[in-house]
């Protein structure tokens, strides 16, 4: 058995529920049905509190994720950057010149290996853990500048 109902709405509110229902192709009556039930459902506050803690339970993981990556990112650039200037000698400057044209080669060579990489969705993390997983035995000393 079905009561009727007489109420009034705001013009822009009774705009935007006929735009609804004829998007969804459902009744108006149907949408009022479900916003009634659903604000007046007495776990609502708590399907949506749930709903919200698995979202930033997500979002959780996925920032732990991302600092875990930018950690490995800056350890690789430091140690790099530590290899490099303990390794590589100072130019003489009738060598300046040779070096730098060199380098603009190498660069645009590591860029393309760079946008393989990307593109194929290899990763420098993935790379590390399963180095590590493969080396049960692996010396830190050595990795170490």
């Amino acid at each position: 058995m079905r009561i009727k109902h007489t109420f009034r709405l705001p013009a822009d509110l009774s705009g935007r529920l006929a735009d609804y229902a004829a998007r969804k192709r459902v009744a108006q009556t149907q949408i009022v049905e479900a916003a009634l039930l659903s604000f007046l459902s007495p776990d609502g506050s708590e399907r949506l509190e749930a709903a919200i803690g698995r979202r930033l339970d997500r979002l959780s993981r996925q920032a732990d994720r991302l600092e875990h990556h930018v950690a490995i990112s800056n350890e690789a650039m430091a140690l790099f950057v530590r290899f490099w200037l303990t390794t590589t000698p100072p130019l003489p400057d009738t060598a300046f010149a040779a070096a730098q044209a060199s380098g603009r080669e190498r660069y645009r060579g590591f860029v393309e290996s760079l946008g393989r990489r990307m593109e194929t969705g290899a990763s420098l993390a993935r790379e590390l853990s399963e180095d590590v997983k493969a080396t049960p035995e692996h010396d830190t000393q050595n990795l170490e500048m």
